[in-house]
């Protein structure tokens, strides 16, 4: 089987998935505000798991911090390669920066809703 100029390799596989979780630990490690995000997490899973919610709400939640953390890591790749580029402060660096921490404000407050409209009804409902 051709896949192409680069030989398809399991190490190849497995090594990306290696980086991929060391990447996770350098946000976990280095990059305080995704520290809220886990106790954020640590809560709403066990709160799911009591208020039983339908494969359709898990999904969203999900979802939801899937995007939130994803958004927290581009967020960082945009601040360091910034600071790489242009160690000194600079005006454009400064707006691209800002909008990085806006998009991720964004999906926080998305996420945050999406999380009242689930666990709100069912917690007033107890």
């Amino acid at each position: 089987m051709n896949m192409g100029a680069k030989k398809f390799s399991i190490r190849a596989r497995i090594l990306s998935f290696k980086y991929a979780f060391r990447g996770l630990g350098h946000l976990l490690r280095e990059e305080h505000n995704s520290w809220i995000y886990v106790a954020i997490i640590v809560l709403v899973i066990p709160l799911s798991i009591i208020l039983k919610l339908s494969l359709t709400e898990w999904a969203l939640v999900c979802l939801s911090i899937g995007i939130v953390i994803s958004a927290e890591i581009f967020n960082t790749v945009i601040e360091r390669v910034s600071d790489k580029v242009s160690p000194k402060f600079d005006p454009v660096i400064g707006k691209i920066k800002d909008l990085g921490a806006a998009a991720v404000l964004v999906t926080a407050i998305a996420t945050a809703v999406v999380g009242l409209i689930i666990f709100l009804p069912k917690i007033l409902a107890l």
